[in-house]
């Protein structure tokens, strides 16, 4: 294999973030453009760790109808059981650990799910987890890739980084560490990294 280590991202890489779907699970379909536009419309903010996520409810609540308050609450607590397992990437993984290929986490989120995430089984196989939020940044800004470095005294030239965004893999190249726009296909990603 070319690298001797393997960087993950989290959403759309090991588990599937569908936004729109995850909120359908809160609320009746006529509701679901409204609540999305008012929930979403900073989670940028929430990933880097600049707004508080319980603050930021109060803020959501206060901009939707009282109706929908309910909605609003179960939301916020419990969103990250909409998240699916990508299976084809759990398997690559169990595989890479099998062959001790250490794993690493980079993954923009909030700091509730950075919290919710510690639940996950697949997570205690890696060597390092950095989120975003704890940090107050996110990807594609370099300071995120070289904290991962710094604090696990990664080399960029030896990691390969897998991330459904292609900012977030430029941003990596520029840092001297390769990647590729996960697409899905575990396959192309295994043939890229000669495993």
């Amino acid at each position: 294999m070319k690298y001797k280590n393997i960087i993950f991202d989290f959403g759309n890489v090991i588990g599937k973030f569908d936004g729109r779907y995850i909120m359908e699970q809160f609320c009746e379909p006529d509701d679901v453009d409204l609540l999305c536009s008012v929930i979403y419309e900073k989670w940028g903010e929430l990933d880097k760790g600049t707004i508080d996520y319980d603050e930021y409810r109060e803020e959501c609540l206060a901009a939707l109808p009282d109706r929908l308050a309910d909605h609003v609450h179960a939301f916020f607590k419990n969103w990250p059981r909409y998240i699916t397992p990508k299976e084809d990437t759990l398997r690559f993984i169990d595989e890479l650990v099998g062959r001790n290929v250490p794993v690493y986490l980079l993954s923009n989120a909030p700091t509730y799910f950075a919290e919710w995430a510690k639940q996950y089984d697949v997570l205690r196989k890696f060597s390092g987890v950095v989120f975003s939020a704890p940090l107050k940044t996110a990807k594609p800004d370099p300071a995120m890739y070289q904290f991962l470095f710094r604090t696990y005294s990664l080399k960029p030239e030896e990691c390969f980084f897998i991330d459904d965004l292609e900012q977030n893999i430029k941003a990596a190249k520029s840092l001297g560490m390769n990647g590729i726009v996960f697409t899905g296909d575990i396959e192309e990603v295994k043939r890229v990294i000669g495993f």
